[in-house]
């Protein structure tokens, strides 16, 4: 009986020896796990990239344009204005008829330096790829179509002298431009014209001009270097109170009722490409001067 009740004595003993010794891992266990919450606190900012990103608080806008409810008052004008070009490019934007007016220097600095040109080149470029990619069959039956104005010809020289879209559309004195036939040909889009051509595709040209300028639209087009292409379409009186993007459709769904498949379609505004009877591939050129619905 002693033996057994001194083993049991033993035996406790052990046991509260070993309960302290875990209470006390557990402490030191807690008191560490705090010094590494505590560390890492105090070193957040050290952290390879922060968890939130701030956004600028510098600059205000005070345009009602673009500064509407408050959203980006912080941001810079010149990024707004970016931002303003972007949505539209992306057909974003709800229709319009002029650019914003604290954007017109913006508009006006990205048309005429470089940024414009880089733009419409690297247009040419992705379509020029998908062109040489593109199966043209032995049947002359495929077709690339291109919009003329801010497409193959540009119009800069008439818009430098209306604000570069600050100003309304005024279709009178556009016409008077138009009638002088002196539209420059978008280098890049010459290019790609004239390789479309020698892979094999048929060319369409289609544009809103009225079927009464087109006589000089010939001349104009071939004294800047466009030749050969297989039809030339203008705005008949029927399709005057069209829009563009009906207009157009129509006019691609003519194309398909003959037979012609459409791999390519090359335009400035979204009513260019968008509607029925659309291209498997299609290619916006940047024009943040007039949108046309």
């Amino acid at each position: 009986m002693t033996r057994h009740a001194g083993a049991r004595r033993r035996g406790g003993a052990g046991v509260v020896v070993v309960v302290s010794l875990l209470l006390l891992l557990l402490s030191a266990a807690a008191i560490a796990a705090e010094g590494v919450e505590a560390a890492v606190f105090d070193d957040a900012h050290l952290l390879p990239r922060p968890l939130v990103i701030e956004l600028p608080t510098t600059t205000t806008s005070s345009s009602p344009a673009l500064a509407e409810e408050g959203e980006g008052e912080a941001v810079p004008a010149e990024v707004r204005c970016a931002s303003w070009r972007l949505a539209g490019e992306a057909n974003n934007l709800a229709p319009w008829k002029s650019l914003p007016e604290e954007c017109a220097a913006y508009v006006r600095e990205y048309l005429t330096g470089v940024a414009y040109r880089s733009d419409l080149e690297v247009v040419a470029r992705e379509a020029s790829a998908y062109a040489r990619t593109a199966r043209v069959g032995d049947d002359g039956r495929d077709a690339w179509v291109f919009d003329v104005d801010e497409t193959l010809l540009s119009n800069l020289p008439y818009y430098a002298d209306h604000g570069y879209g600050l100003e309304l559309f005024d279709h009178r004195e556009f016409d008077k431009w138009v009638e002088r036939g002196e539209a420059p040909a978008i280098p890049s889009s010459l290019k790609l014209y004239n390789e479309v051509r020698n892979l094999g595709f048929k060319t369409f040209l289609l544009t809103g001009r009225s079927e009464g300028h087109h006589g000089v639209t010939v001349d104009n087009l071939k004294k800047q270097g466009f030749h050969d292409w297989d039809k030339l379409i203008l705005r008949a009186p029927a399709d005057r109170k069209k829009t563009a993007t009906i207009y157009k459709s129509e006019k691609r769904k003519e194309m398909e009722e003959e037979g012609y498949r459409i791999l390519g379609n090359s335009g400035d505004q979204w009513s260019d490409l968008l509607g029925f009877s659309t291209s498997a591939r299609s290619f916006k050129l940047p024009n943040p001067m007039y949108y046309i619905p």
